[in-house]
């Protein structure tokens, strides 16, 4: 979890947002300035929730993160809800921007067995991963979060599936054996991130990995 506390600042930079359109009457600076700024504080809430959690994120402590007053918080997002919402979005569309990257680096003639099973663990030890579970942990008591939340992950869930089933066209002629390969992938290695990032050593890790991907072979059509 330290590691993770310490690279997202970088890994939810205001840098990567995508700008936000520009509102009725605003200047083109105008409008460039306010998106940064939403930007900034999306940034400060993710690193809150990552470093605090999500019970313990406030407008204020958002706003202390940003460097900027609560007032002008409150003047881009009315409540922490909103922003909420919007880190949920800026969350699941860098979720989806690193998976599809790392799944098209593949290289042609590549072991996509191993390098499927390295990129998915890579992707759930990422900081934007780390968010997005503490979100998810905090939504089970919040219903008003798990409405937010409920789009993003079925939206995820289904981009994972098309890009597997992409990857692995040859698994087509047996879907049964495709679906429990992708979820004894995507459950084994969430499991695992979750459990190494609350409380477990990961000296076992790769004897983990490994049975994995032999039980992925033993799934994939001959």
């Amino acid at each position: 979890m330290t590691a993770n506390k310490k690279s997202v600042k970088s890994s939810v930079s205001a840098s990567e947002s995508a700008t936000e359109p520009q509102g009725p009457g605003e200047s083109g600076w105008q409008a460039r300035k306010s998106a940064a700024t939403r930007d900034q504080i999306i940034s400060a809430a993710i690193r809150c929730i990552v470093e605090s959690s999500y019970s313990k994120t406030t407008t204020m402590k958002i706003a202390a993160k940003a460097g900027l007053s609560r007032g002008a918080t409150l003047h881009h997002f009315p409540s922490k809800m909103d922003i909420i919402r919007a880190a949920v979005d800026y969350l699941h569309e860098k979720r989806l921007q690193a998976f599809r990257r790392s799944i098209r680096e593949l290289p042609a003639d590549a072991d996509r067995v191993r390098l499927a099973v390295q990129s998915y663990w890579a992707h759930v030890n990422h900081p934007i991963y780390v968010a997005f579970f503490e979100l998810s942990v905090a939504a089970r008591t919040d219903p008003e979060l798990r409405e937010i939340l409920r789009p993003a992950q079925r939206a995820f869930d289904q981009e994972w599936y098309v890009t597997a089933r992409d990857l692995f066209p040859e698994w087509q002629s047996d879907p049964k054996a495709f679906d429990l390969a992708l979820n004894l992938t995507q459950q084994l290695m969430e499991g695992m991130a979750i459990s190494y990032l609350t409380h477990a050593r990961e000296d076992n890790k790769e004897q983990l990995l490994d049975y994995l991907e032999a039980k992925l072979r033993e799934l994939k059509p001959s």
